[in-house]
């Protein structure tokens, strides 16, 4: 069973991750150049990936 303190960083990680994803953000992304979007959405996302390979294999001695 998942202990609350996990739940809680997931919980944080999802608001995290809609809030990388919203369109003001992209927009300053789009605008920063040509190709800085599809960078930032790919760095981004793998940041999220990352952290919830991190957060959900991370503790199994809890």
């Amino acid at each position: 069973m998942m202990s609350p303190r996990r739940k809680e960083r997931l919980v944080a990680l999802i608001a995290m991750a809609i809030a990388l994803f919203t369109p003001p953000l992209l927009l300053v992304a789009e605008r920063m150049g040509p190709g800085a979007l599809p960078l930032y959405v790919f760095l981004a996302w793998g940041g999220v990936i990352a952290l919830a390979g991190w957060l959900l294999e991370g503790g199994r001695g809890e």
